[in-house]
């Protein structure tokens, strides 16, 4: 998976399709992403028994396949593929518009 913690996307499919925000948490093992901002979902919670924290409608942020979603380069500001590139002995991001090395985001 090329998308990691702290890149910002761009949306592609789905109700949510051309917005954009940072990847807040990144699956590999199930390929899925969570975006901060984006396909949110209203849940019905309980109020709780022990701790008394309020119940009613909570707004969620449920995770998307990363295949849904496209990383926009920091380097060019558009939306790109990404291919990896062995550098050395490294194993890096690169750009395919616009060939620069993708470092990786803190978050």
């Amino acid at each position: 998976m090329r998308i990691k913690t702290g890149d910002k996307v761009l949306v592609i499919k789905g109700k949510d399709r051309g917005k954009s925000g940072k990847v807040v948490v990144a699956d590999p093992k199930c390929l899925k992403v969570k975006v901060e901002g984006i396909n949110i979902y209203k849940r019905h919670q309980r109020r709780g028994r022990t701790d008394r924290t309020p119940g009613g409608i909570v707004e969620i942020v449920a995770p998307m396949p990363v295949e849904k979603v496209m990383l926009i380069c920091p380097n060019c500001n558009q939306p790109s593929r990404v291919r990896n590139k062995v550098v050395g002995e490294k194993k890096q991001r690169q750009c395919v518009k616009c060939k620069a090395i993708i470092t990786h985001a803190k978050k």
